[in-house]
């Protein structure tokens, strides 16, 4: 009896394998792009041994299945064109077929890397015009899913390929698609984009694990993940809890919008703060959570009884403005682009006033950035300064839940959002990342490189084009030259264009003082459009901005020489060039004075006059103009070897 079901067992078990359904990856699907004049791969899984039926447009071509089901086949070149149908079906079952349609041949490019590669287009500059004339049928665009994974996997989460229009283009990349649709105008083929992005996210994580090991840089960060468990890494419980944390910013808690700003609320036991100022020195060590402002003011009587102008300045991230209790304003993610709000005069009393800002503390952010100058109130004539001594207070509402960000560990998104994607062919990669490791700046020199070989060398097709962003400018811009991480992470990008087929964007001048995501991503866009162009599509046009080449010493004034000058050297704003700095063998930095002659910059200064090394936009927010005519910035960069603040860090540290 027992050998009898255990036989009719078998020929169940066998007849439930004998017939897998046929599927292929998420990364197939209707509406797709596929690389044109390359051959063409395509893979998935099948009933084991089945022969694989695959048709695209007039062309057959059939493979085998392993023992476990796994097969791939590759189609011949195609031609830019379309639209196609592909059908992939097993020999002999005809009802195990699947379908796809609407399918082009063009160039595919990967756009990867943290927010401001993931920043959309209804987040950017102009978006309502921008969407309103996103008419590009022949522009596709497929949005990986947000996943993390221990180990390589065989499939994405989600995510699926969908046509340009004015309903899909607001949630995809701005620079992915400012790119796309220059390339799609230069080039008039169809444009694929497969943006896999992850705001706040480390190199190292995007990364393979065998890569990551061969370097001692990243071998012990790397060997930590083997702790990490699988019920530990759970994506649904960060996801939940990042939910309630944009709950409780966008919906006060306890009543506190009620309570907090009316003008006799007690704020005897609030610490003192001088603003303008910024988390990182409110002297309160790393904080996730609401904090409250208040500052109490009086107004003289000319500004009574009329409508003011309360002026913010450059606030931080997500915040609520209040005036003597009444809410003026609720803003998300700065989207008032002057932070400028009107008071309604039957708000204004007669002697003391109070003004409330509620603010979302978040990734190290949030608070009000200098200058002082900039926050005040205002009836058009007289100017009543908001600087100075404000009350500050956290803990007041809900605690944001603690988030685990295990999207940081090294190797994750590659294993979740890069490994599935590998062999589908392209034509090379966009890349817009590098703030997440500026404290690590001169170790990025190694980690950079790493990635884009381990990319290329597991896409087997060569050196496909690596074209990437280099940090625009940000945070306060300093009276005095000074060290930067941000400066050296720039330099570190720089470094790694010594690598075939790398291009990089350089966007010193169009980034924000107060914002990490600057708004115009219409220019980076173009920017890493040009690079295609020359390297990608061999146009010989100008694609990037002036590049130091090498300097000469003249007595007490040292030459600079460029290459990528164009048309001629030039500057932004038609004034003297600016943004050099120049110093001796004490390595005291200080402005240098600049002529322009030719396609050089002779730079000096007269407190300088043994000068060993001249520095331009070295600073995290520098104040420079040396493009060349057609436009383009001039690439920050150093002349000296003198050690790095961030190598310096990183051995403090170990």
């Amino acid at each position: 009896m027992n050998k009898v079901l255990l036989t009719i067992s078998l020929v169940l078990l066998y007849n439930i394998n004998s017939y897998a359904q046929i599927n292929l990856p998420k990364v197939f699907g209707s509406n797709m792009v596929l690389q044109r004049d390359i051959l063409i791969p395509v893979w998935g899984n099948a009933t084991p041994h089945a022969t694989i039926i695959a048709k695209l447009g007039g062309v057959k071509v059939t493979a085998k299945a392993n023992r476990e089901g796994r097969w791939r086949l590759n189609f011949p070149k195609f031609k830019a064109g379309g639209p196609y149908s592909l059908s992939i079906e097993e020999m002999g079952q005809p009802g195990n077929k699947v379908e796809f349609h609407n399918i082009l041949m063009g160039d595919v490019w990967v756009a990867s890397g943290q927010s401001n590669m993931e920043w959309q287009v209804q987040q950017a500059k102009d978006a309502g015009k921008e969407i309103a004339k996103a008419h590009f049928p022949n522009i596709r665009f497929l949005v990986v899913e947000h996943d993390r994974q221990l180990k390589p996997q065989t499939d994405i989460r989600g995510g699926e390929w969908k046509v340009c229009d004015t309903a899909n283009v607001k949630d995809w990349s701005a620079v992915a698609y400012y790119f796309a649709r220059t390339i799609h105008g230069d080039q008039n083929i169809p444009v694929g984009i497969i943006q896999s992005t992850w705001g706040g996210t480390p190199v190292e994580a995007w990364t393979s694990r065998d890569r990551l090991l061969t370097s001692p840089i990243t071998k012990e960060r790397t060997l930590s993940n083997d702790t990490l468990r699988e019920d530990q890494f759970d994506y649904a419980a960060d996801s939940l809890n990042w939910a309630r944390i944009w709950n409780l910013v966008y919906n006060p808690q306890n009543n506190a919008d009620k309570i907090i700003p009316a003008r006799d609320y007690n704020d005897a036991d609030w610490t003192t703060v001088e603003m303008p100022r910024v988390l990182k020195d409110f002297g309160i060590g790393a904080y996730d959570g609401m904090v409250w402002l208040r500052k109490k003011i009086t107004l003289p009587g000319s500004l009574r009884q009329k409508d003011l102008l309360i002026n913010l300045g450059h606030p931080e991230q997500n915040y609520s403005l209040y005036f003597n209790g009444e809410e003026i304003c609720r803003n998300i993610w700065n989207a008032n682009a002057t932070h400028s709000f009107t008071i309604p005069a039957r708000l204004v009393r007669p002697g003391e006033n109070t003004v409330a800002v509620r603010v979302a503390m978040l990734w190290g952010g949030g608070g009000l950035n200098p200058p002082a100058e900039d926050l005040y109130i205002t009836d058009g004539t007289s100017k009543i300064s908001l600087a100075g001594k404000w009350m500050y207070k956290k803990d007041l509402e809900t605690p944001f839940p603690k988030i685990l960000n295990y999207q940081y560990c090294s190797a994750v998104l590659f294993n979740a959002m890069i490994h599935p994607l590998i062999p589908y062919g392209i034509k090379g990669f966009i890349w817009y990342q590098g703030e997440s490791n500026a404290w690590e700046a001169y170790n990025y020199r190694t980690m950079f490189p790493m990635l884009i070989n381990d990319w290329r060398q597991r896409w087997q097709q060569g050196n496909v084009p690596f074209l990437f962003v280099q940090l625009a400018n940000f945070m306060k811009t300093k009276p005095l030259p000074s060290e930067s991480d941000w400066a050296e992470l720039r330099e570190a990008q720089t470094l790694t264009l010594s690598m075939p087929n790398t291009g990089m964007a350089c966007a010193i001048d169009i980034g924000e003082v107060n914002d990490i995501h600057p708004k115009n991503k219409q220019d980076v866009g173009l920017r890493l459009a040009l690079l295609a162009n020359k390297i990608a599509y061999k146009k010989n046009d100008i694609a990037s901005g002036p590049v130091y080449k090498n300097h000469s010493k003249e007595g007490d004034r040292i030459r600079i020489n460029f290459t990528n000058t164009g048309s001629g050297l030039s500057t932004r704003d038609g004034k003297n060039v600016t943004g050099f700095a120049i110093a001796g063998s004490d390595k005291k930095f200080y402005w240098a004075k600049t002529i322009r002659e030719g396609n050089s910059i002779v730079v000096y200064s007269d407190k300088v006059s043994n000068p060993q090394a001249v520095r331009y936009a070295w600073a995290d927010n520098p104040e420079c103009n040396l493009t060349n005519v057609e436009g383009l910035p001039a690439t920050p960069f150093r002349t000296d070897r003198w050690k790095e603040i961030t190598r310096r860090q990183i051995l403090f540290n170990k």
